[in-house]
């Protein structure tokens, strides 16, 4: 059973009452969530699970099942006992590490505004950033950084809408990205719009300015072959 997706609306959300439908090894399945499914280069989200009774559930991470399911999976110390389908609940998000992820994808949307090339690998987490771009020029930290800056000082509007699979196949040069592909199968993509700034395919969380994202440098460019270029991105200190 697919799981209504709350957060692909409203990245702010931080909590939303729920059912359980499901308990088993791969993790809680509720009909509805706040929580983010690893996907996309972006971590999964974790928080607890609050049942009627007060008792709390910790939840390590979130995953991806089949058909749209998104599963809660508990921290290793978890008791389940006693759990059953159709017991209410309300799921709450760390807030504290999802809005460093919506920060960090946001950042790296400004970062492929920066770099106009391919990119061909994505890591979102709440510590850092980082993206692998399918090219050969040499890359200058500083300039980037100094870019990043400005664009956020500037304080571009985030917003998204949806397109359907076939309105994107008439747009290839949408999808900068060749390691992942836009979120397909319910007919509609996700378009993450930055103003003036970006425009492609996004499932993600996101800010909804860039002014939000806060000052974010680039801590390191790597050389990871020879048509790879890592940059790593993270919150300045």
């Amino acid at each position: 059973m697919s799981t209504i997706d709350l957060f692909r609306e409203d990245a702010r959300l931080r909590d939303c009452a729920a059912t359980l439908l499901r308990v088993d090894e791969r993790g809680l399945l509720l009909d509805r969530t706040v929580f983010y499914p690893q996907g996309g280069g972006q971590a999964g989200d974790a928080g607890t699970l609050t049942l009627a009774d007060g008792r709390e559930i910790r939840i390590a991470d979130t995953r991806k099942g089949e058909d749209g399911e998104i599963l809660h999976v508990p921290a290793p110390d978890q008791a389940l006992d006693g759990l059953a389908p159709g017991a209410a609940v309300t799921a709450r998000i760390d807030w504290e590490r999802r809005h460093a992820h919506m920060r960090f994808h946001t950042a790296t949307h400004l970062l492929c505004a920066l770099v106009p090339h391919p990119v061909d690998g994505c890591s979102i987490t709440a510590g850092y950033a980082r993206l692998d771009f399918h090219m050969t020029d040499a890359l200058d930290k500083d300039a980037l950084t100094a870019g990043i800056a400005r664009l956020v000082a500037e304080a571009h509007p985030v917003s998204h809408s949806w397109i359907s699979d076939d309105e994107l196949d008439a747009n290839p040069g949408l999808v900068r990205s060749m390691s992942v592909q836009p979120p397909r199968g319910t007919g509609r993509v996700r378009l993450l719009k930055i103003d003036d700034v970006d425009l492609q395919p996004c499932g993600g969380t996101h800010v909804a300015n860039t002014a939000e994202i806060g000052a974010v440098v680039v801590t390191k460019i790597e050389k990871k072959s020879a048509r790879t270029r890592r940059v790593v991105l993270g919150f300045a200190p």
